[in-house]
């Protein structure tokens, strides 16, 4: 199926991610149908433009501006090729004692392609705009064209199964383009696997660590090796090695962490970000940051949903995507308030890095996307803000004082330093000598 000509079937089915129920007591995954229905699944987890530099300014300082004049390096059928260090990336510097930390902010997309709304590229436009670099996760069936889609033996399920679909040759080269240009932009081309298989039946969530190996490496094939599968030899390749590209993922529904994390670890990622956290500073999990999904604001409501587009939809228009028209105004409204309510309480607050995960879909008439790029225009350009992509968040992280992280993890959520920033994180005075050794700062 063409990403070019998708409508409901496939594409919303690509769309599932883990929901939490109204009132937050219980994981729901779910499916929307052909027919705009969202149905119940088994309970989940919850042309290029020039850019500048992400998260120039205190911290960090100017990347590059350009990939290198060399010719590129083709790697394999040429459908990838290594042309130097990434443009527009932040060099990141370690927190002076007493220094404030930015305030990190993560837009991502899931199952990233470029169809009939062209959203990829408007959203491209916008990061460029207000300086935003963003993840984008690709699922790599949208670079296999339907009549190789044998091509895919998914876990659990028959070659050429996908819930998703595949692509055609026009869909293929459009989403090659906004990948193209994403990354030579200085954005992340992140991973939404391949088939996005949920609940029971052969969904994720069942798969064993030597299963989530198998759909990696799959999704790696599919992204360099689309010139052949598409028979597109004369396209420009991706100007990437993705081997070293992809270092973090979100999986479908948010299903199946656990293995995926085990997997992922012995493969050389560096972050997930598909389980549910509160906003407040993250940690490493078998080596891999967990920079999940997080907890938001629904203003007007006594609860709070994860931090995403689809989640929203289904405390607001609940079994459906095109819920009332005469609601879908303030339904946008609602989602844009609790995302920036979600800014101001870590900006002013503890400083936590505030993620949230989006879809290229134009539910309830498109309010969610509205919602989106309102969000970015209102967070992306205030003061010690950086709009960063998950790789960026990762390379600040390593290149802190583990101690200082974990310092900061003690503060809770919205809770700023009662003594201000400069003295929670001041130098410890050294220890008079013959005094004890004081207790390294506790991990979390």
């Amino acid at each position: 199926m063409s990403v070019a000509r998708r409508t409901t079937t496939a594409r919303r089915k690509a769309l599932t991610v883990g929901a939490l129920t109204l009132a937050l007591t219980a994981g729901l995954a779910g499916c929307s149908g052909s027919d705009g229905t969202v149905t119940k699944g088994a309970p989940g987890g919850a042309g290029v433009g020039a850019g500048a530099g992400a998260g120039a300014g205190a911290g960090a300082k100017k990347g590059p501006a350009a990939a290198p004049p060399s010719a590129p390096r083709l790697i394999g059928d040429g459908s990838t090729a290594f042309t130097g260090a990434q443009p527009h990336q932040p060099v990141w510097q370690r927190l002076k004692p007493g220094e404030t930390p930015p305030q990190f902010v993560v837009f991502s997309w899931d199952g990233a392609g470029e169809d009939s709304q062209k959203l990829f590229s408007h959203f491209r436009a916008v990061g460029r705009k207000y300086d935003a670099k963003m993840t984008y996760f690709l699922s790599g069936v949208y670079l296999l064209p339907e009549e190789k889609k044998e091509l895919y033996d998914p876990p659990q399920h028959s070659p050429g199964r996908s819930d998703i679909g595949f692509n055609d040759v026009d869909g293929i080269r459009a989403t090659v383009r906004e990948l193209r240009g994403a990354w030579q932009e200085g954005n992340e081309i992140g991973t939404h696997f391949n088939g996005h298989f949920c609940g029971a039946d052969g969904g994720v969530g069942n798969w064993s660590v030597e299963e989530w190996k198998s759909e990696i490496n799959q999704a790696k094939s599919f992204v360099k090796h689309w010139k052949t599968n598409a028979g597109l030899r004369t396209e420009q390749p991706l100007p990437f090695d993705y081997d070293k590209e992809l270092v973090g993922a979100r999986t479908p529904c948010l299903e199946g962490r656990k293995n995926f994390v085990k997997a992922a670890a012995q493969m050389g990622f560096r972050y997930d970000t598909s389980g549910v956290n509160d906003q407040i500073w993250p940690k490493k999990d078998l080596g891999l940051w967990d920079l999940s999904m997080q907890l938001v604001p629904v203003p007007g409501r006594a609860f709070q949903t994860l931090s995403m587009d689809y989640n929203f939809l289904v405390n607001q228009s609940p079994g459906t995507t095109q819920g009332d028209p005469s609601r879908r105004q303030y339904w946008g409204d609602q989602m844009r308030d609790g995302l920036v309510q979600a800014f101001e309480r870590s900006y002013r607050g503890n400083r936590a890095p505030l993620i949230i995960g989006n879809h290229f879909e134009s539910w309830n008439g498109g309010t969610y996307m509205r919602a989106v790029e309102e969000t970015i225009a209102t967070v992306c350009v205030q003061k010690d803000v950086k709009c960063v992509s998950f790789r960026q968040l990762a390379d600040w992280l390593d290149a802190q004082d583990p101690d200082v992280i974990a310092k900061m993890r003690t503060l809770k959520v919205g809770e700023a330093p009662a003594a201000g920033w400069q003295a929670f994180l001041a130098p410890q005075p050294a220890a008079p000598a013959g005094a004890p050794a004081a207790k390294p700062a506790a991990r979390h």
